[in-house]
């Protein structure tokens, strides 16, 4: 389950519990944020330059020279996002929630890259979600609970990611997980959000 164009859910997550073990769930919940995805440039960028050529030369608005520089920069900034990614993993605390940092993905995931079927249903099976959360922060204690939790909001695509929430309550039985999410849909009248 993932769809090229993803509905985002916006989620608050509160974190409770003793005090040690709250810190050594914050500790552990912090990463890049990001994947470091195996991915292969050169067949991206082969296969931009041979969709930017399908429609005839009469209809295509890009020469074959055009076609073959825009597919090459379009794999360079690819290539160094994709490498600021591998350079950030293990290094960078960036992300206070960070999904890859609590249930790593394993190398032979990895290695299949983002788009691989099997590295779909292993994000789906062991997150719940297929990409990396997206506008994750740290919004500090709940003021319901107390200076013993943590809260983070953070946008989930197309679901929320229950399996790594049950993977981190089987690691930390003692601390206690509340998931809220806010749904969000626009009609002619605007932006229309209901909380679940």
């Amino acid at each position: 389950m993932r769809c090229p164009q993803p509905d985002w859910l916006d989620h608050r997550l509160t974190v409770s519990g003793p005090a040690p073990a709250l810190a050594e769930f914050g500790a552990a919940a912090t990463g890049a944020g990001v994947l470091p995805w195996v991915i292969d440039h050169d067949a991206q960028e082969e296969d931009l330059f041979h969709r930017l050529l399908a429609p005839p030369p009469e209809q295509r608005g890009i020469s074959l020279a055009g076609a073959r520089a825009l597919a090459r920069q379009v794999r360079d900034i690819a290539w160094a996002e994709n490498a600021a990614a591998i350079a950030a993993c293990g290094h960078s605390r960036a992300c206070p929630f960070d999904l890859h940092a609590l249930v790593p993905v394993p190398w032979s995931i990895l290695r299949l890259g983002p788009d691989h079927p099997a590295a779909i249903a292993w994000l789906f099976a062991h997150w719940g979600t297929t990409w990396t959360l997206r506008r994750v922060e740290a919004l500090g204690p709940d003021p319901r609970v107390g200076s013993c939790s943590l809260r983070y909001g953070f946008w989930a695509a197309d679901w929320s990611p229950w399996p790594a929430l049950l993977a981190c309550r089987a690691r930390w039985p003692m601390l206690q997980f509340r998931l809220g999410v806010e749904y969000w849909w626009e009609t002619p009248a605007g932006m229309h959000r209901r909380a679940a």
